[in-house]
């Protein structure tokens, strides 16, 4: 019987294995975010042929960290520069597309303006890797309520629920109305002087005027009355839009499912994931 050539042992060479690979987003919109970064490069006086990637290929990488929660080790590696190189990249284009994000003042002059009915209220938790960051016996990026490490952020959206404006990030350990009380409920009361009232969970309950609320059940085993469980209910229905809405953000753009990246960056990530869904809506 003739004796069989064993497999020549494997060794990762320089040789590796290409393939072409699609993504799902409008090449439009590709296009928009180059034409940002353009004029971003314009600004501070960027010569041409001084940087390793142009404008589009940068645009492909911010949304390939977005859409796809792409490494940026592949980043660098797929474009052909350094990992530093593709975290300066990614940062500069974070940064340019949260500054096109809108202002809350902006959201309620708006609001204002076309009568809107009443605005949407809640907080979400960005998921993030744990930082070591403690004040006394709490570790501030903690979140009790969630048993999970990550960055607190308020989400005001229409009453469709499609999203308006993001907050700053604060800690996890942060309570939605302490959050609210800082970034949202000063220009929200505003609103409401004007007519458009702002809904939210039990969670911002005591927020003050304007600001409506499910009312609590009564301690001692008491039940409420007909009207107020239809108050209850209505509130419940009207609200549950929002968390549509920052499920689309958190589900379309899948870097904020867990970032990886400094907690404090989830700022210059959510308001890019807001900008994104808003030009993307357009086309």
């Amino acid at each position: 019987m003739e004796a069989t050539k064993p497999y020549p042992p494997y060794s990762p060479g320089p040789c590796v294995l290409s393939y072409r690979a699609s993504l799902d987003v409008p090449r439009v919109l590709a296009q928009t975010v180059a034409r940002l970064l353009f004029a971003h490069r314009a600004r501070i006086g960027t010569r041409r042929g001084r940087r390793s990637m142009g404008c589009f290929a940068q645009a492909v990488l911010l949304l390939r960290f977005m859409r796809q929660r792409a490494a940026v080790a592949d980043l660098a590696r797929d474009n052909t520069i350094s990992l530093s190189s593709a975290y300066r990249y990614l940062h500069e284009a974070l940064d340019v597309l949260a500054a096109q994000a809108p202002d809350l003042s902006e959201v309620v002059a708006e609001a204002v303006r076309r009568g809107t009915e009443h605005l949407l209220l809640d907080g979400t938790l960005i998921a993030t890797d744990r930082v070591r960051d403690r004040t006394g016996r709490r570790d501030r990026w903690y979140s009790g309520k969630h048993r999970h490490h990550g960055g607190l952020v308020q989400v005001v959206t229409d009453a469709d629920g499609r999203p308006l404006w993001v907050s700053p990030v604060e800690p996890g350990c942060t309570h939605d109305l302490t959050a609210a009380r800082m970034h949202a409920l000063p220009l929200l009361y505003v609103a409401a002087g004007h007519g458009v009232p702002t809904l939210a969970d039990k969670a911002y309950t005591g927020a003050g005027a304007g600001i409506h609320v499910p009312v609590r059940r009564p301690k001692g085993g008491q039940f409420l009355d007909r009207s107020t469980r239809g108050w209850n209910s209505y509130v419940n229905a009207e609200r549950a839009f929002v968390e549509h809405g920052i499920a689309h953000l958190k589900t379309r753009w899948r870097a904020l499912h867990h970032v990886s990246l400094c907690p404090w960056r989830i700022t210059a990530m959510v308001a890019t994931a807001l900008v994104l869904s808003r030009l993307e809506n357009r086309y």
